[in-house]
């Protein structure tokens, strides 16, 4: 029997979404430090708040743009998070350097899914890391794209990386109730992590995560 797929839901921009999200089975939260583009930034006050409400057991996702460790690190003692989402790409060094000087905070590495290159990316980080996360968007823009685009990407190569690294895969990009059996099925992915997809103008909807939550389950029964 296949282990239940674990929910992300990015993006929370209060307490009470936090609560929200929990109550209805998210596994982890998402937490929007500055990004260059994209939805659900939210002030560092306001992410060490939340973080500070969510219950052991749920992992707390800080989405940070840094690419060096230093602030990175800094970022982390700031607002105690358990877990760091590096949206942006961080030297071999500096990951060597955060896993050195943060030894109980999980590493998780977003890898845009582009092309075929995307492949040999995923398996030079997947070393260095303790999760990859497969989303759409694209770094190399004037303004970067590192996530909340609301699309889905070619989900056969997030298969092939999903098959090639020996690490726990999240999937990200533009999941909905109504495509969410598909990425199951085509990916068959650790975990799914979603944003716009369960909002109504900007604000966590519980009906549509409802409907998100009860479409993981069937698909995954």
């Amino acid at each position: 029997m296949r282990p239940p797929i674990r929910v992300k839901v990015c993006c929370i921009g209060s307490v009470a979404e936090a609560r929200l999200a929990i109550r209805h089975g998210a596994a982890a939260l998402g937490l929007v430090s500055a990004m260059p583009s994209g939805p659900g930034v939210i002030g560092e006050p306001l992410i060490a708040e939340i973080a500070a409400t969510v219950p052991p057991g749920v992992a707390m996702f800080l989405l940070t743009s840094h690419q060096t460790a230093a602030p990175i690190i800094d970022q982390q003692r700031r607002l105690r998070v358990n877990t760091i989402q590096l949206c942006d790409h961080v030297p071999e060094t500096d990951l060597r350097e955060l896993r050195k000087a943060l030894p109980g905070i999980k590493l998780v590495q977003v890898i845009h899914v582009i092309g075929e290159n995307s492949i040999a990316e995923a398996r030079r980080v997947a070393p260095l890391v303790d999760a990859l996360l497969l989303d759409s968007g694209n770094p190399s823009l004037a303004v970067k794209e590192l996530g909340g685009t609301g699309r889905r990407h070619d989900w056969t190569i997030s298969r092939r990386i999903r098959e090639t690294v020996d690490l726990p895969v999240y999937l990200a990009g533009g999941l909905r109730p109504a495509n969410v059996a598909e990425a199951i099925a085509t990916v068959a992915p650790f975990g799914l992590d979603l944003c716009s997809g369960v909002r109504t103008d900007g604000q966590l909807n519980e009906a549509k995560l409802a409907a998100f939550f009860d479409a993981v389950r069937a698909a995954s029964a």
